[in-house]
């Protein structure tokens, strides 16, 4: 199995929208409304699903959402699939979607993050399907702040495509937009300095490998089960390598700690060359911050960890491909991630 890339997107193709975890309230409809005017005016036609109820803490029963997301992925006529947002329990859908029809149809464009993980890091390891953890629907108003990309530029190239991004070294240090009084908003605000920063030495970084990672608090729980094993991934996938990357939603730094020490010993980061840490505001734990609980549970890799990268909750977002090649370059002028769609 090689890593499998969808077609590039071209005006006129149809992107289709369904909650595989959270759907979207009414308080909230006028931001989806723009957000779905920002892919329409791109040249794409929306369909949005049937699996989009924000009453609850997920959209639909399993089966509902696991059959709607399936159907989109295996539809030749819809080319890429974005949900609103993430959510909690996106996990209860695994045992439902059916993996051999995922793995029989075409290649699909799949985008996310948070608890999106749960379903697109399994995609890429289990059907070979490239993925892209970045901004879902919901902030794909958002402007690219310079030197990054947004999901809606990377599901327009094909296979072979080389792109870089670079960090902007300026990010948002607090809180959230409320979408409720501010549907519109489409200017971060990038209030605080901030470079990549690398956590276990100080030395120049310049390393490659096979990118594959997401958000510790789902990607966790899937630990010794047949939709997180990385390491046989790596075998198959990345004679090279890793370049493993990871971000913290909102965990406290002893519980990131736990689930970090837990997924390494499960093979999480055995082939990894480096990992990439994403920028977090989840608290510390009395004395332990969330580096320090890094370094406790990934220091002894020997590898270079280099935190504050923009793909996790602290906005801006730099979009990462599962299964893309990619190097890593983290010096005294330069932090950049330079993908290869092959």
């Amino acid at each position: 199995m090689s890593i499998r890339y969808p077609a590039p997107l071209r005006p006129g193709d149809r992107i289709g929208v369904t909650a595989p975890s959270q759907g979207v309230g009414e308080s909230l409809k006028d931001r989806l409304d723009v957000a779905i005017r920002t892919v329409e005016e791109r040249g794409y036609e929306v369909v949005v699903g049937d699996c989009m109820d924000g009453a609850g803490h997920v959209s639909a029963p399993a089966a509902d959402r696991a059959r709607e997301l399936t159907g989109m992925l295996t539809d030749p006529g819809i080319k890429a699939v974005v949900p609103p947002w993430g959510g909690e329990t996106a996990i209860d859908l695994l045992p439902l979607l059916d993996w051999d029809a995922l793995r029989a149809a075409d290649p699909t464009w799949i985008v996310g993050f948070s608890d999106m993980s749960t379903v697109i890091t399994p995609l890429t390891l289990l059907t070979g399907m490239a993925t892209v953890h970045g901004n879902n629907l919901m902030d794909t108003p958002y402007r690219a702040p310079h030197g990054l990309l947004t999901w809606l530029d990377i599901v327009t190239m094909p296979p072979g495509t080389t792109f870089s991004q670079t960090s902007p070294g300026r990010y948002r240090s607090t809180g959230w937009v409320d979408y409720r009084t501010s549907p519109d908003v489409s200017e971060f605000i990038l209030d605080a300095p901030g470079r990549w920063t690398r956590l276990d030495g100080d030395d120049d970084v310049e390393v490659e490998g096979r990118l594959i990672g997401g958000c510790i608090e789902t990607l966790c729980n899937l630990m010794g089960t047949p939709y997180g094993d990385v390491a046989s991934f790596a075998r198959a996938q990345a004679p090279e390598g890793l370049l493993v990357y990871v971000e913290a939603a909102g965990d406290d730094a002893a519980t990131i700690c736990r689930n970090l020490h837990g997924m390494r010993l499960a093979g999480f980061f055995e082939a990894a060359n480096a990992v990439l840490v994403g920028r977090t505001e989840a608290p510390p734990t009395g004395s332990l911050d969330q580096r320090e609980a890094v370094l406790d549970a990934l220091g002894g890799l020997d590898v270079p960890i280099i935190a504050d990268v923009e793909c996790g909750h602290v906005p801006p977002y730099l979009p990462i491909v599962n299964g893309a090649r990619g190097r890593v370059r983290c010096t005294g002028d330069r932090d950049e991630l330079l993908q290869i769609l092959d």
